[in-house]
């Protein structure tokens, strides 16, 4: 599982890379950088998540990831005339805690449900049985 992660982790940084000068323009909305960033990066990290098995080492991983991102969106703060980056505490504020573990545990959850929905004679049913 880890080495599948952190192949998504690269997958999503090259997302970002593709869509970069377009979350670098000033001419577009933070909340529209967030909307890209939702829309185009996370599901390609995400992509076949529910079958996961998250570490804490792996949570990590994806915490620092779209921490990493999410930086780069936000852009640095200035207070007193002097320019820092976003602590992780802020970082957490701005998305109010819609992170990206959450939003993986709460796709797990969706597939769990689908997969109760299911007919007793479906292999994945079975498995599951």
């Amino acid at each position: 599982m880890n080495t599948e992660i952190a192949e998504r982790i690269s997958k999503g940084n090259k997302a970002y890379c593709a869509n970069a000068k377009l979350i670098k323009s000033k001419f577009v909305k933070k909340n529209n950088n967030m909307k890209i960033y939702k829309t185009t990066i996370r599901p390609v990290v995400t992509y076949s998540s529910e079958t996961w098995t998250l570490t804490a080492k792996d949570e990590n991983n994806l915490h620092i990831f779209e921490r990493q991102i999410l930086r780069k969106i936000f852009g640095p703060v200035n207070i007193d005339n002097m320019w820092r980056i976003r602590n992780n505490m802020e970082i957490d504020k701005l998305i109010e805690g819609a992170g990206i573990v959450r939003f993986i545990k709460a796709q797990r959850i969706k597939w769990m449900g689908h997969i109760q929905r299911m007919d007793q004679a479906r292999p994945t049913r079975k498995l599951l049985d």
